[in-house]
């Protein structure tokens, strides 16, 4: 192994030699310091307990583009790993897949300069479609980070993704109430205290699985402690799981004046240009029935309307497909 001279402190003898590993270690001791580690694949989690699983399936796309109307697939990832319910943790091996496809048509420079994909790596290349039918079919949930882009990209591709409930690992965890300061992959990673060279799929997918294992906190909010999954202890593995569960509401605020917009997009409604109209997403009654309330009070004046309402289960969330349309009246 490798040997440095490594002066710890001013008492420190000069000649004192460290392992790169030991001078990890003991810089990380140090509240001046923080260290980052390469990721490297955990590829088998060892022996399970014995305890009810469920089988996640984590992947990632990369892509001509940003729509899947017009954009193609260039490189899919997978990895599908059995969670243990009573820890959150993953156990046994992990199944891998990962494939090129030629898109029919040159990949542009910037999408070159973002992946590192050539014309060169996917010409004549095609997805291993039985392989990926198999390990979807065999899966209880996908889990992507942003599955917002990456769902409708593969459903778009292959039927069978549509079958399956989704859950995203960006839009699915409040990483804000976590301290986290952005939920972009690269930035949870570093808070892990791991480095890798992003932007390509399947390293992507074990980002994601090394984030998403790690221990959450409890959040305090309104008085009362929530947390993911049914102890004081939990992991993004088991809140994502539990949130499968739970449909979640997309609300349009019908007919708000045009001077509630400012308010509407501090509160975090986003424009939807093609149906003129302010909308959030909520995850549960409690917050439906505060949001509404907060309309009724600070957009509308106290006058009566009709929200439009729209019920995603996870077979339909972040997908191109419609979920269940209701409404609520004010």
């Amino acid at each position: 192994m490798t040997q440095l001279q490594f002066d710890l402190d001013a008492s420190a003898p000069l000649d004192q030699t460290l392992s790169l590993e030991d001078m990890a270690q003991a810089l990380s001791a140090h509240p001046d310091y923080k260290v980052k580690r390469r990721l490297v694949p955990k590829l088998d989690f060892g022996p399970a307990s014995g305890a009810a699983i469920t089988r996640m399936l984590i992947l990632d796309t990369e892509t001509t583009g940003l729509d899947y109307k017009t954009e193609k697939i260039i490189e899919l990832a997978m990895l599908a790993v059995d969670i243990d319910l009573q820890t959150g943790l993953p156990v046994g091996p992990v199944e891998i897949y990962e494939g090129f496809e030629d898109p029919g048509r040159p990949i542009s420079p910037e999408i070159t300069q973002l992946t590192g994909i050539t014309d060169a790596d996917v010409t004549g290349q095609h997805l291993n479609e039985a392989k990926v039918q198999d390990m979807v079919a065999r899966a209880d949930l996908i889990v992507a980070h942003n599955a917002a882009f990456d769902r409708p990209f593969v459903e778009a591709r292959l039927e069978v993704f549509e079958s399956k409930p989704w859950a995203c690992s960006f839009a699915g965890i409040d990483w804000k109430a976590q301290g986290r300061g952005s939920a972009k992959l690269e930035f949870l990673a570093s808070e892990c205290g791991l480095f890798y060279d992003a932007h390509r799929a399947q390293v992507d997918c074990h980002a994601v699985l090394q984030v998403l294992l790690a221990p959450l906190k409890a959040v305090k909010t309104s008085g009362q402690v929530q947390v993911a999954g049914a102890s004081q202890t939990s992991t993004g593995l088991l809140q994502l799981i539990a949130s499968a569960q739970n449909p979640r509401t997309v609300l349009r605020a019908t007919g708000s004046p045009f001077e509630s917009k400012d308010k509407l997009k501090a509160r975090g409604y986003r424009w939807d240009a093609e149906g003129r109209v302010w909308s959030c997403n909520l995850k549960s009654q409690e917050a439906l029935d505060a949001e509404c309330e907060w309309l009724k009070a600070q957009v509308y004046g106290g006058r009566a309307v009709r929200l439009q309402l729209e019920i995603q289960d996870s077979r339909v969330q972040f997908s191109n497909r419609p979920g269940k349309a209701s409404d609520r009246i004010l």
